[in-house]
């Protein structure tokens, strides 16, 4: 397993054969990874490296935090600000969430602890989210005078409708990591300390999939959500025609009729 270092606080490695599943791990432990400046471009960076990856099959965002994902934007930096400084800060603090969601790869969150205003925001970002039972969620922005400025107003309402969304960011309020499963706002929920272990595992068995294939399904997905079925359907069918002539496409139907395993040549 190979690590890279991407500023201060973001560290990457590569699991399994192949470096198909790459990890990106927060790791300002001193601060419970609130980000700061300095880490929302580490996180932009690292998204960057990684999306132009072909290697790449999955990506999973983790905490090198034993009792925290991320609790969000780093406030006691922000106090510091004049309005034009937060002004250009911005645009960077943007580029985290947005490099995260961006990614053409299945994404994956493994959180524990507190995941709370941005650090949810980065959880939301990805496709799935596996949490432990220590996991605490929540978009409490309007309890310090702003609002969800990492896609929360928009991510939310996604997984859980409208006006649960609205309920939860209005007041602001918490929830433990059962109720959150039971609402939806995390997919799975696993034992103490083992979300990491368990988000790399689902990651890996996606990662045995055509490279193609998922970033075509995930292209899908994410462009035909809110749609029409009739333009959700244009949408998929776009997705599958870049993937129908595809080497990966031709692969599998070969490893298929002989009974192997397919080895993807990704393209």
């Amino acid at each position: 397993m190979g690590e890279e270092r991407f500023g201060e606080f973001v560290l990457v490695r590569r699991h399994g054969d192949g470096g198909h599943v790459a990890e990106l791990a927060l790791n300002r432990p001193k601060a419970m990874n609130a980000v700061s400046t300095a880490m929302a471009r580490s996180v932009a960076e690292a998204c960057a490296a990684l999306g132009a990856d072909r290697d790449v099959r999955v990506v999973v965002v983790t905490s090198t935090h034993e009792r925290a994902f991320c609790v969000g934007a780093d406030l006691k930096e922000r106090n510091s600000f004049s309005d034009a400084e937060l002004v250009r800060q911005r645009p960077v603090a943007r580029g985290a969430y947005t490099g995260v969601l961006e990614l053409s790869v299945p994404t994956v969150a493994a959180v524990h602890g507190f995941a709370l205003g941005g650090g949810f925001e980065l959880a939301l970002s990805c496709d799935l989210i596996v949490a432990d039972r220590t996991a605490v969620v929540g978009l409490p922005e309007v309890s310090v005078g702003v609002i969800p400025g990492g896609g929360g107003t928009q991510l939310l309402p996604r997984r859980v409708g409208a006006a649960r969304a609205a309920e939860l960011i209005f007041t602001a309020r918490r929830l433990e990591a059962v109720e959150a499963r039971e609402l939806g706002l995390v997919d799975q929920l696993v034992e103490e300390g083992r979300d990491t272990e368990e988000a790399l595992a689902l990651a890996s068995r996606i990662a045995v999939n055509s490279p193609v294939g998922l970033r075509a399904a995930k292209r899908a997905l994410r462009l035909g959500h809110g749609l029409d079925l009739r333009a959700g359907l244009e949408v998929e069918d776009a997705a599958w025609r870049s993937v129908a002539f595809s080497g990966d496409r031709a692969e599998g139907v070969a490893a298929f009729n002989e009974k192997r395993k397919p080895r993807w040549p990704g393209e």
